[in-house]
């Protein structure tokens, strides 16, 4: 392999080292991880945040705004650099409408370097209404990228509509790093089988989310089990509230931080159940599976890229408090299937979504994008 080379990273939706947990800060974290393991050197290019929930015009303008200052900052800030320090390429984790990249097209055209997207989506009927200015900054930047990695099926069907002629879109399915936890290992046996959520409590889909599993519990208050509630957020009165005719088979732990003792709880769980509303794919899906535990989740958007249908979990149709108690009853009422998906869903995360494929994956795909003009490739 060549010298590394330097490459920028930016994640507009929420950086790598923004202080609030998310599955988006987690795979943040994980892709610049693989990049490195890839033989490139990531760094983190900027911190700005481009995200606007409610859909404010005034908002999105400034942040464009923002960005483009950014965007002119760091080219005169690479420029002035040695060319063997100055980025390869620049790599963007997660673009779409509501969280564009106006900075990655900049840099990377002004450089003359490849551009690429990890998890970008295209939403056609966001063009027009009040997120059109980061409909078209997201649009502006999928067609420009050199390449996406893309990350769920679903993802792919309109990334594969729009793609430019020049553009590679490489599968890259999400992934973990069993090195950040501890080694997986059976401790489930109690005498009621135990459930187990994981979810930041906030107002939206969270919360829509934690209404559809309590109605789906409450249709199964005639079997033993018991619940365990990760999490914290504004929402976590509402949640409670939600849950208190079932409080005393409900616990709540608030936000866990520590790896280990989130790993216990997945160790002990026999079911990790989550309705999954509007979720891109949900990172908690592959860490409950890596410890062995099985899944009940909404077929929402990327988690039939997570979760295996039959194989690891049941998925049920999005939205849908009877069918999501029915698919927890069945498996609650077949122990023994529930233990096959369980060891199903650890083979599955081990051996098919780990760093080190993650990081091959990129390698591939990465390594043979060189410089407009027929400069040196960042690695090979």
């Amino acid at each position: 392999m060549s010298a590394r080379r330097p490459v920028a990273f930016y994640a507009p939706l929420k950086s790598p080292d923004h202080p609030l947990p998310s599955g988006d800060r987690t795979m943040a974290r994980l892709m610049m991880r693989a990049l490195g393991q890839a033989g490139f050197t990531p760094q983190l290019a900027s911190g700005l945040r481009t995200l606007d929930k409610a859909g404010d015009g005034r908002v999105q303008e400034d942040l464009k705004r923002q960005s483009m200052a950014e965007a002119s900052r760091l080219i005169a800030h690479y420029r002035a650099l040695p060319e063997d320090r100055r980025p390869c390429l620049w790599f963007t984790y997660h673009v779409y409408y509501k969280a564009p990249d106006w900075i990655g097209p900049q840099v990377s055209e002004a450089l003359s370097i490849p551009y690429v997207i990890a998890e970008g989506s295209r939403a056609a009927k966001r063009a027009q209404g009040p997120w059109a200015l980061g409909h078209a900054g997201a649009e502006e930047a999928l067609d420009r990228a050199d390449a996406i990695c893309v990350m769920t099926a679903k993802d792919r069907v309109a990334l594969e509509r729009a793609r430019p002629a020049h553009q590679t879109l490489v599968d890259l399915p999400p992934f973990m790093d069993s090195g950040e936890w501890p080694k997986a290992s059976a401790m489930r046996g109690s005498a009621e089988p135990q459930l187990l959520a994981v979810a930041m409590m906030r107002d939206g889909d969270k919360l829509a989310s934690y209404r559809i599993l309590a109605d789906a519990l409450s249709r199964m208050a005639h079997l033993p089990w018991r619940l365990a509630i990760v999490g914290d957020g504004e929402a976590r009165p509402e949640i409670e509230r939600l849950f208190a005719p079932l409080s005393r088979r409900v616990r709540f732990h608030g936000q866990i931080e520590d790896r280990s003792d989130l790993a216990a709880l997945y160790r002990n769980a026999d079911l990790f159940v989550w309705p999954a509303v509007n979720e891109a794919y949900g990172m908690v899906f592959l860490e409950a599976q890596f410890f062995g535990c099985a899944v009940a989740a909404g077929d929402f958007g990327g988690v039939a890229s997570v979760v295996k249908n039959g194989e690891t979990g049941v998925l049920t149709a999005p939205g849908d408090p009877a069918a999501f108690s029915a698919a927890m009853k069945d498996l609650l009422e077949h122990p023994e299937r529930l233990r096959t998906l369980g060891a199903n869903a650890q083979r599955f995360v081990s051996e098919e979504r780990n760093l080190d494929g993650a990081a091959l994956r990129l390698q591939a795909a990465l390594s043979s994008l060189s410089k407009s003009g027929g400069a040196r490739p960042c690695a090979s």
